[in-house]
Order: C-alpha cells, then structure tokens, then sequence
C-alpha cells in the first residue's frame, strides 16, 4: 500500500519522505545544528521554562486541590486540568532532548507515548473547559435542580468520561507514529496513509476547538444575559478564573491548529515558513500546561491581596472563590424560587 510519510514530530519537518531510500539515506551521518540556531535556542529555552514552571506549578496545585482542600465540584475540575498539565510536563525532557540532539533515541514505545500524552491534555483540557462552562450555566438556569443534584461524585462520573474521550481521539497518534531512519539520523514521525492525515487533522480541529468554542460562547452567553437580567450579581470574580482559563488556552492553541491545518497542503506552501510555524505553535500550545496554575495563583484575589497571603493560600482562595460565591447565588435563586412558588 502506498504511504504518506511526514517527518514532523514536535520540533522537526521535512518534505515528503520516500520509504524506498531510508537505507541509502541512512548513510549520512547527521550532525545537529541546534545550539547554533538562534530560533532553536530559542525554543529550547522556552520548552526549559514550561516544564520547570509547568512540572512544578502544576505539582503545587495537585497537592492543594487533591490533599489540603475540601473536595468539591470546583476542585475536583481544577484537579484534573492539572493532573492532565501534570502527565504533559513530565513528558517534555524527551522532546526538549529530542531538539537538542536532533536525533530521537527513546525508541518506538516512547515516541508513540509523547505524541499521544499532548493529544490527550489537549482533548482533556478543552472538554474540561465545556464541562466547567456547563456546569457554571446550569448553576445560573437551573439553581434548584444544581443545588439538589450538583456532586462530587457526579463530577468525579463527568471527568471520567471526559478522559475517556480524549484518550479514544488520541489513538491515531499511537498508531501513525512510528520511527524510522532518515537522512543518518533517528525520527520520530507520523507515518500516514492516504487520506488519513487529512481527517485526522479537520476531526482534532473540530473536535478539539471549533465545536468546544462555541459551546463555551453559548454557556458564557446565557450566563451573562441570566445575570444581567435577574441583577442577582455586580460581581464578576465568579468567572474570572475560568474566562482566563478559557482565553488563555485557546490563545495558547489556535496557532497550532492553523498550522497543523495548513500541513496538511504543505506541497503549496512555504517550507521555511512552515517549519517555524509548527516549531512556534507547539511550544506556544505547550505554554498553557505551565499558564494554567499560574491563573489558579493570581486570579483568586486582587493585587494587593497577594502580597498579604501565602502562597498556598492565594491558590486555595483562587480554586475556592468560585465555589463559594456559586453556592451563595445557588442559595439565595432556591431560596427566591421557594418564595415564589408558595403564591402560585
């Protein structure tokens, strides 16, 4: 069966590869150039940062989510966001070791491993988001029925099922990715058939941020018209959290997406623009791994604030906030419905 081969793995392109030479290529020896690429330095030292901020950071709240605060609706999100971050920190030294030496040694296992741990933070992530967003209209539509039904048990059922469908949209990268000899060195790459980059490019597309974007428009949307109209609230900290949640990572991936889409015509385009795009975007996308626990950090108080408290505590605050003004708007629209409902 003809092949489509791409040499493209986190940091590396080339042109369409013919699998009939790789012994006759496999002859070159292949030096790295890294370390006398400015861009590549570049993105060494920013891949160096995300995961000692993001490995780290996102420890942090593990700890304080998982073990030092009540378990509730918010943390258990929360929680999860930063196991997902967690998993794709720890699997960056292999990339970053991967630009280094522009050769990948970690063998086959691995190189199917790292590819599918960032399609798995991506999908867990983004469908994380529309949960949350959900959860907060529904709180806001439906008071009563999320006062009486709104649990930790059911979150716990929710994420499950969320994991369990970014785990199902990652496996192409555990079948396509393969590793081969190339050019005197050792790739990680994705080995496609025909067609199949394509669909798989359009569905990640779709279902990791068309379809996720609008939904979490329209639950943003109902939300700010239910406040407005109701004026139960003059206080936007409720959302303050999850809107940077929210912008920061679609900020975060949107360049991804756009040159993973154009990847997919690469015969047309420029082939120096297009491996900096690529480079560019994928560590751009990696940032929201180390982004999101500084959110949890600042977002929680005001400036002034944060200087006055812990650490631990402005992380606590910022997890806890939501939650709290959540459950006094859920108390007092019940308590209103009730009053009501004894005139009818």
């Amino acid at each position: 069966m003809d092949m489509e081969g791409y040499v493209y793995d986190y940091y590396n392109y080339t042109d369409d590869y013919d699998p009939d030479v790789i012994e006759e290529e496999s002859v070159h020896k292949h030096k790295s150039t890294c370390l006398s690429e400015a861009m590549c330095v570049s993105l060494l030292i920013v891949n160096l940062l995300i995961f000692l901020l993001g490995f780290f950071g996102n420890a942090l709240v593990i700890w304080i989510a998982g073990f030092r605060m009540k378990k509730t609706v918010n943390t258990t999100w929360y929680l999860s966001l930063a196991i997902s971050d967690f998993i794709f920190c720890t699997c960056l030294p292999l990339s970053i070791a991967n630009m280094v030496m522009d050769n990948w040694i970690f063998g086959q296992f691995m190189c199917k491993v790292t590819s599918s741990v960032m399609f798995v933070n991506m999908f867990s992530s983004i469908f994380l988001l529309v949960i949350i967003s959900a959860d907060r209209c529904v709180s806001v539509v439906f008071p009563v029925w999320a006062q009486n039904h709104r649990s930790v048990k059911m979150a716990s059922a929710v994420v499950g099922v969320a994991w369990l469908l970014a785990f199902a949209l990652s496996v192409p990268s555990a079948i396509y990715r393969k590793v081969i000899d190339h050019l005197g060195r050792t790739v990680c790459l994705n080995f496609y058939p025909p067609h199949a980059h394509q669909i798989v490019a359009v569905t990640r597309f779709l279902a990791g941020f068309v379809v996720p974007f609008v939904i979490i428009i329209g639950c943003y949307s109902i939300i700010i018209f239910k406040l407005r109209n109701n004026k139960m609230t003059k206080s936007s900290k409720p959302f303050k959290v999850m809107t940077a949640l929210v912008a920061t990572f679609f900020t975060c991936w949107l360049p991804y997406h756009v040159f993973v889409l154009l990847e997919v015509n690469h015969s047309k385009l420029d082939h120096n623009l297009l491996v900096t795009g690529l480079q560019v975007g994928t560590s751009v996308a990696a940032a929201n791994s180390f982004l999101n626990p500084v959110l949890y950090v600042f977002m929680g108080n005001d400036f002034r604030q944060s200087f006055k408290s812990s650490l631990l505590r402005k992380m606590e605050n910022a997890m806890g906030e939501e939650g709290r003004t959540i459950s006094r708007y859920l108390s007092r629209s019940s308590s209103m419905d009730t009053r009501a409902s004894t005139h009818m």
